[in-house]
């Protein structure tokens, strides 16, 4: 298995599925969930309706339409309360949910964003570490996925993932 961080538009990456850190409406919003549906076009819109929603630390699939991905897996993120309203746990859930629908649609590749460090306010020194933890653990037990890449939107968020990543690979 393979991770990765890249400095990047999560919109312009060719896999197999993108994460979108979603609102639990799921039809659009602010930040990597409008970029996502702008880019994808009206039918992904369309299939979002169908999906009511979804809880926090949960997810759920589409199409990709327009993107050069075949999915777009959606999860809402938790926003950050302090950290004692179970964030980090549901953060964690994020990642595990996101990669378990990627196993069941045979994805072998995905892309993330920086759940929830945007306008939910996660910080990134605690979301990195939980990210990248999540994902190689859950790649170690499953098989299906073999390349994860952290797309970054800014040169802060990409060292954070680095920094994880390099604590990671020393343990």
């Amino acid at each position: 298995m393979k991770l990765t961080t890249i400095l990047g538009d999560i919109t312009k990456i060719s896999c197999d599925a993108i994460v979108n850190a979603a609102n639990t409406s799921l039809l659009g919003g602010g930040g990597v969930d409008g970029a996502i549906h702008r880019a994808a076009g009206p039918e992904l819109l369309k299939e979002c309706r169908t999906l009511n929603g979804c809880p926090t630390g949960k997810a759920k699939i589409t199409k990709g339409y327009r993107l050069p991905a075949k999915y777009v897996i959606h999860t809402p993120g938790p926003i950050w309360r302090g950290g004692g309203s179970g964030e980090e746990t549901l953060l964690r859930s994020c990642y595990k949910s996101c990669l378990e629908l990627a196993a069941t649609y045979g994805c072998k590749s995905v892309a993330f964003p920086s759940i929830s460090t945007g306008v939910y306010h996660f910080p990134l020194e605690k979301a990195a570490p939980i990210a990248v933890q999540t994902i190689m653990d859950f790649c170690k037990e499953n098989g299906v996925v073999e390349e994860v890449t952290m797309v970054c939107f800014s040169e802060d968020t990409k060292k954070y993932y680095d920094e994880a990543l390099a604590r990671w690979s020393e343990e």
